[in-house]
């Protein structure tokens, strides 16, 4: 937007406001009279004045600092991150970087934001600094592969791009690693070295040949050793490096995770085969390193197979903005251009149907533009000479000759910036095995050293002292947490996928379950988004002459009326009548039908034109607009004849999916770009606590803000505008009709446009949780087996494997039920 005409900030959401400002109490100037109300209803922000975009007591949350004069903001997509602590790390890195004033990081949407000095570092220089330990960084700009659609939302395209197939590649590839090389290192321990264990402890004749059969003296110590360390070392550090690099940035950032727990045990167990080999003991545990790495990996890989999946079942979703212009020369022909080559003053031409590339102020004849992917407004508005147009919209009717504003500029742009950075400071909870680890991993670190100074104290030597910590670390470290969330998280964002739930973000059934207010976009969200007839009143000729203006018409009422008229009777296949005369006006189109002059319009283009409107027709038009309809007045002969009722209809079930989530304690809100005569139906509703009307999409953030004082807030949107919110909101859930922005900033996707799934997602992450829970607690199986037997002195490479299988297998199959009851 041109801020150069802009006469104050709104008093809410900060927005320049150009024109007559709302005035509310004390004289605040509002930017719209939706503002207004909600400053009324939820109160000033935190810190008073223009909403400061702060988390619930006031912290900051979502809204990034602007940049320092002469430094630029540049977004990243990051390929590895996985944890709150993959974000500190991340951070840190960037702060490092000379030229770096600030950097917000997020792996729950895999975004770093860095403000910096391009003339002190570049935008490709800090991609190769954040590209470091196994992380792969690239321009969030040039995340979009050139083999998507162009139809595609802009995450999809991020998340299936060359480069993010190159990492799940590299991940499969490491994982078919460990199975088969490790399968082939197993058949020594299954065929000779666990029956010469169960040997001493089971009086079968078979096992009589194996007692004593392994011992590792000699060269055939070494030679073992050496086959056997090398191969055992490859699978570790080859297949087990996504869970290595987890521990090390854990540990380098001093927040341990499940990967410390992971690691610790395979690192542990082939430190301590080596030690055997060359002690001569035969309880060689590099089985166990296999099978953990292997497991790990194989859980990862499970785990990103599943959300590539729920990628893939996202439908393509429309585009928002557009990347070519039809610039206009000096001789007044059209030349196709790039939006990037466009300068203030340029005049474009954006025919009907086409979306306008940038802001701009009309120049040519009047149209009608559909703003609702900016502003959310339903019905389409009239523009004429001199008005504004905001990039994002769609011209209906008509077509728009526009010269280009100063700066070049985009409203979809603008809010893509916006829904950008509040996505770079969207920082993860961490998950509730990894708090459980956070303390684990350093008990486990005491509990090392005390074992062995004590083995040492009561007399044994130096690497057998080394020796005995390393058992305790494989006896008492609760490796299997590290597998047993993701696998967790894999199949219950396998069974929401199944359901038409596509979970984004795998900390969503932890943070869904805490949410107590639900925000819901109106347009395209409670109701349908389409211009469709609601109900027709008027004479059967005067319906037909109306039909006859309107086939020739580009308004989107036109098409509905249309079918409205051709499907009474079978009127579509009678004669057609002789339009002559046809004439477009701004709120409606005029002509003569079979020698009668015909108007069809809004009730304002009668009262213009000075034709008669009975007060029953008056009525009618008025009560229909203040349900958010559109009531087009057909008349002939200078007098209104009846009305042709159109709108956007409810979606069916909407009531119900409002009512359920009130009965669950929810607090509903309604939140719209929308007129507010177009919401009185809405705020009617008692299960709906509050309507805000006539909204724009900073004014949306503020709301969800002010909410979020008090609340955990989830919001509910399907459009553009709605996307900051969408992304400010605790949790975002975009309608499978979305845009690609909305798509890109919410955490949930449905599928279809079916809200009873809002309430199932309710389901699903309550099920989850328990699903998490439970396996959590078996997780802990295999130290249950292990530790006792240990005690007894009966812990080997036997009985280890046994306590894994027994603890992979009940996590496994508690894991593969369905989440939910049919």
């Amino acid at each position: 937007m041109d801020r150069s005409n802009a006469t104050a900030e709104c008093g809410c959401c900060g927005r320049s406001i150009r024109g007559e400002p709302v005035r509310g109490e004390r004289g605040t100037a509002f930017c719209s009279s939706g503002c207004r109300d909600i400053r009324r209803t939820l109160g000033p922000a935190a810190e008073g004045g223009a909403d400061s975009a702060s988390e619930p007591g006031g912290s900051p949350r979502a809204a990034s600092p602007a940049a320092p004069d002469g430094r630029v903001e540049t977004f990243f997509r990051i390929d590895g991150m996985h944890s709150p602590t993959c974000e500190e790390y991340l951070e840190s890195v960037a702060d490092s970087v000379s030229g770096v004033s600030d950097a917000e990081a997020s792996y729950v949407t895999e975004t770093v934001r860095v403000a910096h000095d391009p003339e002190a570092v570049s935008a490709g220089e800090l991609r190769e600094s954040l590209s470091r330990t196994g992380y792969t960084a690239f321009l969030r700009d040039d995340a979009a592969d050139s083999e998507t659609g162009s139809a595609e939302a802009r995450r999809s395209r991020e998340m299936s791009g060359s480069r993010k197939r190159r990492s799940d590649e590299v991940l499969g590839l490491r994982y078919a690693a460990g199975i088969v090389f490790g399968a082939f290192l197993l058949v020594p321990y299954v065929s000779v070295m666990y029956p010469t264990h169960l040997a001493p402890y089971l009086d079968l004749a078979f096992l009589d040949a194996f007692e004593g059969a392994f011992r590792l003296t000699g060269a055939s110590g070494f030679l073992f050793l050496r086959v056997y360390f090398v191969l055992t070392a490859v699978i570790l550090f080859f297949t087990g490096m996504p869970v290595l690099r987890g521990a090390y940035v854990g540990l380098k950032m001093r927040r341990p995770t499940t990967d410390v727990l992971v690691a610790v045990t395979a690192v542990s167990a082939f430190a301590y085969g080596t030690g055997a080999v060359l002690l001569g003991d035969n309880d060689i545990f590099y089985d166990l390193t296999l099978v953990v790495a292997a497991v790990a990996t194989g859980v990862a890989f499970f785990e990103a197979s599943v959300k590539r999946g729920a990628l893939d079942r996202l439908t393509e979703l429309t585009v928002s903005q557009a990347s070519e212009a039809r610039r206009l020369d000096a001789d007044g022909e059209p030349r196709q251009v790039s939006v990037g080559m466009l300068a203030p003053g340029d005049r474009i031409l954006v025919r009907a149907g086409e979306r306008i590339p940038v802001d701009g102020t009309l120049v040519g004849d009047d149209c009608t533009v559909k703003e609702a992917v900016v502003t959310g407004e339903a019905l389409p508005v009239p523009k004429r000479t001199g008005d504004e147009v905001v990039g994002g919209a769609v011209v209906s009717g008509g077509a728009a000759v526009v010269e280009v504003s100063d700066p070049v500029t985009s409203s979809v742009d603008r809010i893509t910036d916006s829904l950008w950075s509040i996505q770079s400071a969207d920082h993860g909870i961490r998950r509730r095995a990894d708090r459980l680890a956070s303390r684990v991993a350093w008990a486990l670190a005491a509990l090392a050293v005390t074992v062995g100074v004590g083995a040492f104290a009561v007399g044994r030597s130096g690497p057998e002292a080394a020796m005995t910590a390393l058992l305790g670390l494989l006896v008492a470290t609760p490796w299997a947490l590290g597998v047993a969330t993701p696998l967790s998280v894999a199949t219950s964002i396998r069974d929401a996928m199944e359901r038409g739930v596509v979970v984004l973000d795998d900390t969503i059934f932890e943070r869904l379950r805490e949410v107590d207010v639900v925000v819901f976009d109106k347009t395209g969200t409670l109701t349908t988004g389409e211009m469709d007839v609601v109900s027709t009143d008027a004479p059967d000729g005067a319906l037909a002459a109306a039909a006859a203006l309107e086939r020739r018409a580009a308004h989107p009422a036109a098409a509905a009326v249309v079918s409205a008229v051709d499907g009474v009777d079978g009127r579509a296949d009678a004669t057609q009548p002789d339009v002559r005369e046809f004439r477009t006006h701004a709120k409606g189109v005029s002509g003569t039908v079979d020698g009668r002059e015909v108007l069809v319009g809004s009730l304002g283009l009668f009262v213009d034109e000075g034709w008669r409107v009975a007060a029953d027709v008056e009525s009618a038009a008025r009560e229909a607009r203040g349900f958010g309809r559109l009531p087009v007045v057909v008349g002939r002969d200078g007098r209104a004849e009846g009305l042709v009722v159109v709108g956007d209809e409810p979606r069916e079930g909407w009531a119900e999916t409002v009512a359920s989530l009130r009965e669950r304690g929810v607090e509903v809100v309604v939140l719209t770009g929308d007129d507010p005569e177009a919401t009185d139906f809405f705020a009617e509703q008692e299960a709906v606590a509050h309507v805000f009307a006539g909204v724009p999409p900073e004014g949306k953030t503020a709301a969800i803000r002010r909410l979020q004082r008090d609340h955990r807030v989830a919001m509910v949107g399907d459009g553009t505008n709605d996307a900051p919110a969408l992304a400010a909101a605790d949790l975002g859930i975009s309608l499978g009709s979305g845009t690609a922005l909305a798509a890109d900033a919410a955490d949930i996707a449905i599928v279809d446009d079916d809200l009873s799934l809002v309430e199932t997602t309710f389901d699903l992450a309550a099920a989850a949780r328990r699903r998490v829970g439970q396996n959590l607690g078996l997780a802990l199986v295999y130290n249950g087996i292990a530790v006792p037997v240990a005690l007894v002195g009966l812990f080997n490479p036997l009985t280890a494997m046994g306590a894994v299988v027994v603890c992979g297998g009940l996590v496994g199959l508690n894991a593969s039920r369905p989440l939910l009851g049919d």
